[in-house]
């Protein structure tokens, strides 16, 4: 039978490729053996790279065995980690080496060389403090295809042959084109049909027969009237493929594996509120270049020459690349420009004289970050309107179920959040933004999530989703390093850092506690958690200070702030500083409705 290509969901979230290769880095130039896949691994759970806060794992550990891994103070050494691995009595032991080093090797990041283990050039740049994971996967993707030399999945060529990433782009722009003929709505697909007929697009000889079932799959489903006949229809549908493909009952979860990884590139668009995968609208002149190059079949290469191609960020040659695509694009991007600069109200920029490709290619990076203060200008505006704030106080309250996943969905709507709570001078998020500005990823873990500027102070703003101990793993040194460096560059005496969580771990508290009242690193620091519900809290508030026509300052926000740290002088320990919080934001709301009755 045949089967429907996919990204490994060995490592769900993208920002864990770079914790599996910072481990196997320490492996470099040692021979990939059997046991040397063992050891790495092992390795991996020396680190808490894998394993750690993972009930699934931890069956069949001793307590003893869980209780060290989750006492993150607690080093773990290689041989606790032997014994850890060898508790769980795999029947291939080095398989599971294997299996962590795979989508290591099929993203290009490492290879082995006479077989030993090499970091590649794009593996390097992952490495990097400025690395940008949506340059990593766009070029990696450009490159991944079925066959390849490296994969022994999909080998058969006169099934398989097709790169999957450029392939979709090829497919969605199809199924448009056919919209625009039929005089149907242009929408590109749905998150069922990318299910049902991207996953299964193994060929592209297939495309237009692929683009054009899809078409009658959505005008048939579209036609029954009743939601449970539409249920039975999609049902049916579902069951052929499964007859067809092997693995087609992991498709659900391979779509949202497959769309987190490639939205990330930034060329694809979601739109109808997460529920269609269209091509990014901005970067049209790349995508047509794009598809006018490649036609999504595969290149025929030998093992080295593909592995060092698809290790390579400088390549494939990018077809849009040149004077006349590059100015195209630069034109098209200031249009864009001036047209949200129209709306703001604001003097527009001219086009320059740019004789060099070099010149047009930095000159068009520094505008689409300008694009994004303009559209973060924008939507500041809109947040003012009172039913923005009920919509972002529905969201936190919902943020487990929403369309996007939960950690890039905190960091979206606190940034609106802080934008709403304060008048700020600029909120500026870390997070990775696509050309619509919508939130595609969380902030490298070398930056704060948020930083805040302010008249009289600044701020930045750490969030997570975790609750368990591993949030204080995660997020107990590095969120007080963040903000020491922060406070070493803020132009500002005051400074704060507001950490964000559904719940505040006891050893996260007790970790700020002892910043906050004593010190880190020398000096005593102004760290303030809150958890999500007194977030919203303080959103109601401001609605209804907002309601009655009264001005919020940031004046006011900081003298919340500073009366949560003052609490630590008179709390007996980091409970009990916990436990006052709450107490303090009601007193603190209390009088601000009064003020402003």
């Amino acid at each position: 039978m045949k089967k429907i290509w996919s990204i490994s969901t060995t490592l769900r979230n993208p920002e864990r490729l770079r914790g599996f290769l910072t481990v196997l880095k320490k492996m470099e130039g040692e021979e990939w053996t059997k046991s040397n896949q063992i050891k790495f691994q092992t390795k991996l759970i020396q680190d808490r790279v894998y394993g750690f806060s993972n009930m699934q794992f931890y069956n069949g550990l001793t307590q003893v065995q869980i209780d060290l891994i989750e006492d993150i103070a607690q080093p773990i050494s290689f041989e606790q980690a032997i014994e850890i691995f060898n508790r769980k009595n795999y029947e291939d032991p080095a398989m599971r080496g294997r299996t962590s080093y795979k989508p290591l090797e099929k993203m290009g990041l490492v290879t082995l060389v006479n077989k030993t283990i090499k970091i590649t050039n794009l593996g390097k740049y992952l490495l990097r403090d400025d690395y940008d994971f949506g340059e990593i996967f766009f070029k990696s993707f450009l490159k991944w295809q079925y066959p390849n030399p490296v994969d022994r999945d999909f080998r058969d060529s006169k099934v398989y042959n097709l790169k999957p990433f450029v392939l979709t782009l090829h497919l969605i722009n199809r199924v448009n084109q056919i919209c625009k003929e039929k005089n149907i709505k242009e929408k590109g697909v749905s998150r069922l049909e990318f299910e049902l007929f991207a996953l299964t697009l193994i060929n592209y000889v297939d495309l237009d027969q692929q683009a054009n079932t899809l078409i009658n799959f959505r005008v048939a489903l579209e036609k029954i009237a009743e939601h449970k006949d539409k249920k039975i229809f999609i049902e049916n549908y579902k069951s052929s493929l499964s007859l067809e493909f092997e693995n087609f009952h992991h498709s659900h979860t391979y779509t949202d594996n497959v769309l987190r990884y490639f939205r990330i590139t930034r060329y694809l668009y979601i739109r109808g509120g997460g529920y269609y995968i269209d091509l990014e609208p901005r970067r049209m002149v790349e995508i047509n270049s794009l598809l006018d190059t490649f036609d999504g079949g595969k290149e025929d290469m030998a093992k080295k020459e593909y592995i060092d191609y698809i290790s390579d960020i400088n390549l494939p040659e990018l077809p849009w690349e040149t004077q006349e695509k590059l100015t195209e694009i630069y034109h098209k991007l200031i249009q864009g420009i001036n047209d949200l600069e129209i709306e703001l109200g604001k003097e527009k920029i001219s086009l320059k004289i740019i004789s060099t490709a070099n010149g047009l290619k930095d000159e068009i990076e520094g505008l689409r970050l300008y694009r994004t203060q303009l559209q973060n200008s924008i939507l500041k505006r809109e947040l003012s309107d009172i039913s923005k704030i009920e919509e972002v106080i529905d969201k936190l309250a919902n943020i487990r179920h929403l369309d996007l996943k939960p950690s890039i969905a905190l960091e979206k709507y606190m940034t609106m959040a802080l934008n709403i709570i304060n008048d700020a001078k600029d909120i500026k998020a870390n997070s990775k933004v696509g050309d619509d500005n919508e939130f595609i990823f969380t902030a490298p873990a070398n930056q704060p999530d948020i930083e805040c500027y302010y008249d009289n102070f600044n701020s930045i703003c750490e969030v997570t989703m975790l609750a368990g101990r591993d949030q204080w793993h995660n997020e107990g040194q590095p969120v007080m390093r963040h903000f020491r460096d922060f406070e070493n560059n803020s132009e500002q005496d005051n400074n704060y850092c507001l950490f964000v969580a559904p719940t505040i771990h006891r050893d996260t508290i007790n970790t700020y506690w002892t910043s906050v009242k004593y010190e880190y690193e020398g000096n005593k620091q102004k760290i303030v958690p809150f958890t999500i519900d007194q977030i919203i809290g303080i959103l109601r508030t401001i609605k209804e200070i907002k309601v009655s026509s009264q001005i919020f300052s940031h004046l006011q926000f900081q003298k919340l702030l500073d009366d949560i740290i003052d609490l630590t002088g008179e709390s007996k320990h980091s409970d009990d500083w916990l436990r006052q919080i709450p107490e303090c934001i009601e007193n603190w709301k209390s009088v601000i409705i009064k003020n402003a009755a």
